[in-house]
């Protein structure tokens, strides 16, 4: 365990430090906050090279995507909050009944203390700091628990951020399953999660025993609906980028395919021809392609490989983690590769008869972090948004709804709880207080 400014602090002293700063006060200041966020955006300025030969450590990331994913993502969450900040944490008037005449009502942000961020292995970086950004900004302080799966990121971020931040409002704390679990039997006021559902269960059980409320960003199956009489070329490229982007290895990546028996045959075609064009013949020598992040990724992932017809892919290194972008036609839906979120660069390719068995399809599953949609058809992207539940909705670009700060992103149901980006961020990090206000003359 490392702990900013510490030596060997123990979960509860790292709490019980941390909530005696936020007892002070200073959090709730805004010249604070902002300061802080200034600090974590030069941060991810002036060491984004040392973050991204991390994350090329780790899982094999381009120069280009650690910077486009990672590193820029979080400043340009940090530069939209900064210039916004001030506004969102106005009061905000409400009105009150003829019976309080002369009282007024309002309601504040008020933050809500001592914060726990808990990051994945796969967007180590802004999946770590994104919510971190929030949670200071909302004014709280921050035990920030990097991926233990991700070790050369985990240690340039616990060895950065005490560089920059305030080191008695944010702690950085490495390790594995026990670290985690026995900060998990520390009362936080508020506990933000990133990963599986698994996990997610023993996250929210052991915050139940605090009555902590938790924010749980999870996976699942994102499908992807492809209409009749689409741009398959387009089509294809977009999938194919949004698919094999960190080699799969993306919560909102499009998890499966969904179109009908004539357009099959010339959707796997264009797939395979984008896969060429983006990586090239041999994805193993492209600059822009990683690895998988550890050998039991890897094993899980060639042992769904044989789940359906090899259009293009399938090759694999298990010394060099590499598994080819690999595209699956004529798959079954109760394969081995549609029994889990795939996570890995797989991308399976089912036959629906039409838009009605596509729907049944999807609601016959849990509810996916995400859906896409290709079609020209109005009617067919108001029947998917009316008639199907997921966190969010893409039509005709994958993944692109998360750069949108304006727009929340999170799950429903078995892919999470709770959201985040933007306001949003404030709103999951702070306690809308209710205030009337009553004259006594």
């Amino acid at each position: 365990m490392s702990a900013a400014g510490t030596a060997r602090e123990t979960p509860a002293e790292v709490v019980a430090r941390l909530r005696a700063a936020f007892r002070t006060g200073r959090t709730r200041d805004l010249s604070w906050r902002t300061d802080q966020l200034t600090r974590l955006r030069a941060m991810l300025t002036e060491r984004g090279d040392a973050l991204a030969e991390a994350l090329h450590a780790d899982l094999g990331k381009s120069r280009k995507e650690a910077y486009r994913t990672e590193i820029d993502f979080t400043v340009r969450e940090i530069d939209h909050t900064l210039e916004r900040l001030a506004g969102w944490l106005e009061p905000e008037p409400a009105p009150v009944p003829a019976v309080l005449a002369g009282a007024t009502a309002h309601t504040v942000q008020d933050p809500l203390g001592v914060v726990l961020v808990i990051a994945p292995w796969n967007y180590p970086v802004q999946l770590l700091l994104a919510p971190v950004a929030g949670a200071l900004a909302a004014g709280n302080t921050v035990v920030a628990k990097p991926s233990e799966l991700a070790p050369a990121t985990s240690a340039a971020l616990a060895r950065l951020l005490p560089e920059y931040l305030d080191g008695d409002t944010l702690t950085v704390v490495e390790g594995g399953v026990p670290e985690t679990t026995a900060l998990l039997a520390e009362r936080f006021d508020h506990i933000f999660y990133t990963g599986n559902g698994t996990v997610g269960r023993i996250v929210m059980a052991a915050a139940a025993k605090h009555l902590t409320p938790v924010t749980l960003e999870l996976g699942g199956k994102s499908p992807a609906f492809v209409d009749r009489d689409t741009d398959l070329k387009t089509v294809a490229a977009r999938l194919v980028s949004g698919k094999f982007l960190n080699t799969g290895q993306t919560c909102v990546a499009p998890d499966y395919v969904l179109t009908d028996p004539e357009t099959a045959p010339a959707l796997t075609d264009a797939l395979a021809a984008a896969v060429e064009e983006q990586f090239g013949t041999d994805a193993s020598q492209s600059p822009e392609y990683g690895r998988i992040v550890n050998e039991r990724h890897f094993d899980r992932l060639v042992g769904l490989l044989d789940s359906g017809r090899t259009v293009t892919g399938g090759a694999h290194d298990r010394d060099t983690k590499y598994i080819a972008p690999t595209v699956l036609a004529d798959v079954a839906p109760d394969s081995p590769v549609m029994q889990e979120e795939i996570f890995g660069p797989v991308l399976p390719v089912l036959t629906v008869d039409g838009l009605d068995e596509a729907i049944g399809f999807i609601n016959d599953r849990d509810k996916p972090l995400a859906l896409y949609a290709f079609t020209e058809s109005l009617g067919v992207r108001e029947r998917l948004l009316a008639e199907t539940s997921s966190g969010g909705v893409g039509m005709g670009l994958p993944l692109a709804h998360l750069t949108v700060s304006d727009l929340p992103f999170g799950g429903v149901g078995e892919s999470g709880m709770g959201n985040y980006h933007g306001r949003y961020s404030l709103e999951t990090f702070s306690h809308r207080k209710a205030v009337l206000d009553t004259p006594l003359g």
